[in-house]
């Protein structure tokens, strides 16, 4: 099992849209980064836990607790010519993007990016380094355990 950190605008996708959604679960679709896109499909399995954190807003931060729910497939808007997300280089046959689903586990406080950085237990964690602009990111397990004290 690993652990995660998953970002999406609420203007796109909030917690509370998630809670609203059938299932209460989402494609984790838009995705258009090698590397998020590799821990997607290589990395996640079901059940393995999220923070889901609101970014490119007011108060960024972590907003809740989801999981994966489903394995990585073909993302559909890379073939989708009227989606932002449309790649024309992307085949049925050899798609180049992949998304999970992800299900509500619980909504929790708004843990702040400041508030997040305020903690010397998790100077080193990948979200709050320089440079850093990954959308989904792994979450050390020390990290995590600290961080749902926090919830």
């Amino acid at each position: 099992m690993r652990y995660w950190l998953m970002k999406s605008e609420p203007s796109d996708v909030s917690i509370d849209d998630l809670a609203a959604m059938p299932g209460q679960s989402v494609a984790w679709y838009g995705v258009r980064n090698y590397q998020a896109r590799n821990f997607m499909r290589d990395q996640m399995r079901v059940g393995d836990p999220v923070f889901f954190y609101h970014s490119n807003c007011e108060e960024p931060g972590i907003a809740g607790l989801a999981a994966v729910c489903k394995l990585a497939y073909p993302d559909a808007t890379q073939f989708d010519p009227a989606h932002k997300y449309y790649d024309p280089k992307a085949t049925f046959e050899s798609p180049r993007w992949f998304n999970v689903d992800v299900k509500l586990v619980r909504k929790t406080r708004l843990v702040s990016l400041k508030e997040l950085r305020g903690h010397p237990e998790l100077a080193h964690m990948r979200i709050l380094q320089k440079g850093n602009r990954l959308s989904i990111t792994p979450v050390d397990p020390a990290e995590w355990k600290f961080i749902t004290t926090l919830l």
